[in-house]
């Protein structure tokens, strides 16, 4: 509806430009087409110039001087000097045959007033006489009766001002019709447009002026919905596909597990083949974790996962996992070094605990997946502003520079795109735990050679009270 308040004013914006600019120049075109009746070669002004360059010799003759020879021949008109009696004294060579040499009274008055035999004229003063100047048949038209009321001409501006806003109300109103009927059509279309953001289930009656638009948009509409509907298809399809197989998988990889911990404990077996047996545990660990991290990343991908979020220390936190993988590694292949700095004893942020450990859990798992030989693992907890920054680290065999390119252009990727991501869908579950906290994630080469991924949360005490849960 905004949209269409602003569409109206431009239009009306338009419309008030339009007539000021149309009545500028309408003036300008006035004051050039009669420009030159008031110049010193109008009709009347030339009568003057030729009457004062008639002069009268001293036997009585009459002569033109150039200057008005000039002025007739520009013209194309001739000259009569007419006396008090009436009788031309002199005219000019070119005279038409038609034109008398004798005039009355009534005769002089339409001279003067309008023309004569058809030629229109001017006159100019000649002393006691009167010159008379005849100008083409069709050069002039001359209005003889131009009287007017005299209460008329006074209030002239006021009239002037009434036409014009007369004219202004009647452009306004032509303009309001012609505008209600385009509005008609364009609102249903505006809001078409506006409501395809919120979902596809759009439609616009197919009338009007923009008709055509209106099946536009409700065939755009159609080709939404479908799509949509398709998409909704595939990734029912998928969650119910990665649900299924977690579902079916649980059972006998449980079975797997089990028996082949019992063989890597019996001691009747040969080493080698306690050996192989401790393998397939491992993988089918692995095998485990990676189900759990699919459904996991499914959940959080389509806001399936409920978060509690809670006020959290984030040393607290870290250190609680930490310590937990310190627990389960007999062989000592993976160092936990907690190079968090001892001053810094609270970190508080606004965080579901159970995700942001198997953030966390995930960043250890990952380096040590990707470091079968053993490395140092780094933990550090610091503040940074007004956010919070959990980094985990090690000095393993780490990445290349076009490996860690690809790391952080998928990192925000589903689990359907994830292709041949190198580091798996581990950093993508800890990506979309940070996202899900209003955070994000940051991965680097690490200072002493090896990986490094770092979330970065925004600390409790700097959120809204709104936003906290």
């Amino acid at each position: 509806m905004k949209s269409i308040l602003k569409l109206i004013r431009r239009f009306f914006l338009i419309l008030i430009l339009s007539i000021v600019l149309i009545l500028f120049l309408n003036l300008i075109l006035f004051f050039l087409m009669f420009y030159h009746q008031s110049s010193s070669r109008s009709p009347w002004k030339a009568a003057e110039m030729v009457a004062g360059s008639l002069l009268q010799a001293e036997d009585g003759t009459y002569e033109l001087q150039d200057e008005g020879k000039t002025v007739l021949e520009q013209s194309g008109a001739w000259a009569i000097l007419v006396d008090a009696d009436g009788s031309v004294k002199w005219s000019s060579s070119n005279l038409p045959s038609e034109i008398p040499l004798h005039y009355t009274l009534a005769e002089l008055s339409w001279a003067i007033r309008g023309y004569i035999e058809d030629y229109p004229t001017t006159v100019g003063e000649y002393g006691d006489d009167l010159l008379i100047m005849g100008h083409p048949k069709t050069a002039y038209w001359k209005a003889m009766w131009n009287t007017f009321d005299y209460d008329m001409i006074a209030n002239l501006p006021q009239t002037v001002v009434i036409f014009l806003l007369f004219n202004l109300v009647i452009v306004f109103l032509i303009y309001l019709f012609a505008v209600s009927g385009v509005l008609r059509s364009v609102k249903p279309i505006i809001r078409g447009i506006e409501a395809l953001p919120e979902g596809p289930e759009v439609y616009v009656k197919e009338k009007g002026l923009l008709s055509s638009l209106a099946v536009s948009l409700n065939r755009t509409a159609e080709k939404l919905r479908m799509q949509e509907y398709d998409l909704k298809k595939k990734e029912t399809a998928r969650a119910n596909w990665i649900a299924g197989v977690s579902h079916d998988i649980r059972t006998p990889l449980s079975m797997v597990m089990g028996y082949a911990s019992q063989l890597e404990d019996n001691k009747s077996l040969a080493e080698s083949e306690r050996k192989k047996a401790g393998v397939i545990r491992f993988q089918s660990m692995r095998i485990k974790n990676l189900i759990n991290d699919l459904n996991l990343s499914s959940k959080l991908e389509y806001n399936a996962q409920p978060i509690q979020r809670t006020e959290q220390n984030a040393v607290s936190l870290l250190r609680k996992v930490v310590v937990d993988f310190l627990n389960v590694d007999p062989d000592n292949k993976y160092s936990l070094v907690w190079t968090t700095d001892e001053s810094l004893t609270s970190c508080l942020i606004q965080a579901d605990a159970n995700l942001l450990q198997r953030a966390v859990s995930n960043l250890i798992v990952n380096a040590q997946v990707h470091n079968p030989d053993g490395c140092t693992i780094s933990a550090k907890v610091c503040k940074e502003g007004d956010m919070c920054r959990i980094t985990i680290s090690d000095d393993g065999k780490g990445v290349s520079d076009e490996q860690l390119a690809t790391l952080r252009t998928s990192s925000g990727r589903s689990p359907s795109k994830l292709g041949e991501q190198q580091h798996g869908l581990g950093l993508l579950i800890v990506g979309q735990i940070a996202a899900a906290h209003d955070g994000r994630i940051e991965m680097d080469h690490s200072p002493v050679g090896g990986f490094q991924v770092s979330i970065i949360l925004p600390l409790s005490e700097k959120r809204p009270p709104s936003e906290s849960k």
